[in-house]
């Protein structure tokens, strides 16, 4: 029998409720991080995007910068003139 398989439906239940609650005191517990990470002076966004990209492989993260970067140019090129800059 695998894990994921359950002798009976009470079980799974039971397994259901578990899993939740682990989820909840996960998310809890990142709250409370996040929290104190705030309350020093850190930048809770940034840490979020550096725990994100430390997820990834470094393939992944050389494609996501280069995309950036080909986005950026665009945009870059396509931007008005300021009427300051124009004059």
């Amino acid at each position: 029998m695998t894990s994921l398989e359950f002798p009976a439906t009470g079980s799974a239940r039971s397994w259901s409720a578990s899993s939740r609650s682990r989820t909840r005191s996960r998310t809890e517990a990142k709250k409370e991080v996040f929290s104190e990470a705030n309350g020093e002076g850190f930048d809770v966004k940034i840490l979020k995007e550096i725990i994100k990209l430390r997820k990834q492989d470094q393939d992944e993260r050389d494609e996501h910068e280069t995309l950036l970067d080909v986005y950026m140019r665009a945009m870059d090129e396509t931007a008005p003139i300021p009427a300051a800059q124009a004059a």
